[in-house]
Order: C-alpha cells, then structure tokens, then sequence
C-alpha cells in the first residue's frame, strides 16, 4: 500500500512538473489600455462616438493620445462642434492615429508620419523631447496588443 501511494505522489508530481503552464491572459488592446490608464476618459468616449472603438482595438495602430487634462484645453464650442459632426470627429481622431507600430525610437527618426486621416503629421525632435504636430510626447511606448500609444499633451488638429 505504501509503496502504491508513493507511485501516486511521484507520478502526480512528474504530471504536474511536466504540464503546460495556463496560458497568460491576453495583452490588452489599445482601447482597453487606454480605459485602464484613466487619463483618457475623453479620447476613449469621442472614439466612440465616433465609431472608431471597434477599429482602434483590432487593427495594428500607433496612438498619439491626448490626455483629459489636453482636451481640457479645447475650447467647449469645439468640442461640442465635433460631437454634432461625426464625420469631424472621425477626421480629427484619425489625424492622431497612425497605422502600424511606430516605437518611440523610429518615430525620433521621422519628420512626419501618414495618419489614417490621409494627411501626414509632422514630428520634430529637439534632444530628448519629441513633438507631434506641436504636441508635446510626454509619455512613449505604452505598449498594447494591437499597437502602441504615445501620450501627448495637446489635441492634434489637422490642417484645413
């Protein structure tokens, strides 16, 4: 009987080192950081006003994202002017987004980047402080399954 029992325990404990471990729960996506992060309850509700949401988590994207405290600094007519024009609103959002991954490190070596918008933003780099469409990056390489997010600290509005 003991001698059953410790085959048991040792086969049991040869399953359990030889098993797979549980996968990890899947990386979240650019939405879902952002929602995580707090500090883009704006942007996250404008995207999906705009329709945008859905996208933003599948495609493979790279977010130049305004904070709250940067849509603070957008006039109320603004703001309200966009929410009344969703094609606005898309065109504007679209004007932060580029498609395809752009690291930190290759977007330093660019001086400007096609959005999903159709129209190319301009970057600029100053030592270490890189601007996106005058825009201040304050934070770089938010990493997300999808994609990645740089935070800025002003909302990009295209050129007319």
């Amino acid at each position: 009987m003991r001698r059953l029992a410790l085959v048991l325990v040792l086969g049991a404990a040869c399953v359990a080192a030889t098993a797979r471990p549980a996968p990890a729960a899947a990386k979240p996506n650019v939405v879902q950081v952002a929602v995580k992060a707090g500090q883009f309850k704006t942007l996250v509700m404008l995207a999906k006003k705009a329709g945008l949401a859905g996208a933003l988590s599948t495609k493979t994207v790279t977010v130049f994202a305004p904070t709250d405290a940067a849509f603070a600094k957008v006039p109320k007519a603004t703001l309200n002017a966009l929410l009344a024009d969703k094609a606005k609103l898309r065109h504007v959002l679209l004007y932060h987004v580029v498609a395809g991954r752009v690291p930190s490190a290759k977007a330093a070596t660019l001086s400007s980047a096609k959005t999903l918008a159709g129209q190319s933003v301009p970057i600029a780099v100053s030592g270490t402080t890189v601007r996106v469409g005058g825009a201040k990056v304050v934070k770089a390489d938010v990493d997300a399954r999808n994609g990645v997010i740089h935070v800025i600290d002003r909302v990009l509005i295209p050129p007319a």
